[in-house]
């Protein structure tokens, strides 16, 4: 297991309806803890780079409905 971390910045604050994104996505395959940063704009996301590639991370994230500033074009 390769354990990476990342932080993906937020394009609005969290609210009580994100918290069901962040549960779901916290029960995906590969993640390994999704943590809202202390300065409460970014989100810091650590998974199993040998499960999950960086893009993978990211279209979930987004799938989740999270407001995460993406780093990947969708194609």
């Amino acid at each position: 297991m390769t354990k990476i971390q990342l932080r993906y910045p937020l394009l609005r604050p969290l609210t009580d309806r994100d918290a069901e994104g962040v549960s779901r996505a916290h029960a995906h395959y590969g993640f390994q803890r999704i943590d809202l940063a202390p300065t409460l704009d970014s989100l810091d996301v650590e998974y199993d780079a040998s499960r999950l590639s960086e893009q993978d991370v990211e279209n979930a994230l987004v799938r989740y409905g999270l407001p995460i500033e993406r780093k990947w074009s969708i194609d």
